[in-house]
């Protein structure tokens, strides 16, 4: 910020020398409205997304950039991941199914994210859905 501070103080001062005076005035609002983008953007990026996925329950919780935590339990012996793919851009949104619920995951990642996310999560569900596994030690 200090750096497009500066550019954009010294362009318009520049301007104030050749007489166009109220060209310095937009200037300032250029650095008001980067900054506020970046402000948002910052606060924004506070949003998180966790799955949990064990033999019993997939959880999945919500932190919004604001605080709110908002928690969907479901079943994994039930879940199914549905999938809405573009032909030219791949998967566009994901969601689990289960019971007539149908909640979105993964929205913050990119097409390629979301099918490396996609293949790991099947993976997990598919784990889940075999149950705990014993292995003794000889």
């Amino acid at each position: 910020m200090m750096f497009v501070s500066f550019v954009s103080f010294a362009a318009g001062l520049a301007f104030l020398l050749m007489g166009a005076w109220p060209v310095l005035g937009f200037f300032g609002l250029d650095v008001l409205a980067i900054y506020w983008a970046f402000k948002i953007n910052f606060q924004r990026g506070r949003a998180s997304e966790e799955i949990h996925v064990t033999a019993c329950e997939l959880r999945v919780r919500r932190v919004s950039h604001r605080g709110h935590v908002i928690e969907f339990v479901l079943n994994p012996l039930w879940v199914q991941l549905d999938q809405k793919i573009h032909a030219e851009y791949g998967i566009e949104k994901l969601y689990l199914l289960s019971k007539g619920r149908r909640v979105s995951i993964a929205s913050f990642l990119g097409p390629d994210e979301k099918a490396s996310f996609a293949k790991g999560l099947i993976a997990a569900l598919q784990a889940a859905k075999r149950g705990p596994t014993y292995n003794p030690v000889i």
